[in-house]
């Protein structure tokens, strides 16, 4: 009796990717015999592993993310840009850079009657200014305790 009610097939994705690479090989999106399977084009030889290898730096985040950004904000501004901005503000916290923290901030937002960040949406003029108020805060002990220790 199949009723079609709950008759739901579950299987394994191996055995799909198998299956439609078995109906699909040999075919392109055009429908031309190209001869290889997506594991045969996506594979590399240990050649050119080895080249690759060899170019390979990574990225080195080491408090510097602030220095990079453009700070010509517009009439909008893209997400990417928006995530690197918090960025470089998250980056400059966890180094405990509160006083270039609060500077760049500054640069960013505005002052309090200014707002020069007209085209951030308000839940990142928000985490900002959180972050802004919180770096003030830790700058400030941060200063009182060196000069204590003088």
């Amino acid at each position: 009796m199949d009723s079609g009610l709950f008759n739901i097939s579950l299987s394994d994705s191996e055995e799909e990717d198998q299956t439609s690479s078995n109906n699909n090989k040999g075919n392109d999106t055009n429908g031309t015999n190209t001869g290889s399977s997506r594991s045969d084009r996506t594979a590399l030889s240990q050649a050119d592993f080895d080249a690759l290898k060899k170019t390979y730096r990574p990225k080195m985040e080491n408090g510097e993310i602030f220095k990079t950004i453009t700070l010509s904000l517009g009439e909008s501004i893209a997400k990417p840009d928006i995530q690197e901005l918090l960025h470089a503000v998250e980056e400059l916290y966890f180094f405990r850079r509160y006083d270039e923290a609060v500077r760049f901030l500054h640069d960013v937002l505005g002052g309090d009657e200014d707002d020069k960040a007209s085209c951030l949406d308000n839940d990142t003029k928000t985490q900002l200014r959180y972050y802004k108020a919180k770096c003030v805060q830790k700058s400030g002990k941060a200063n009182a305790s060196v000069t204590a220790s003088r």
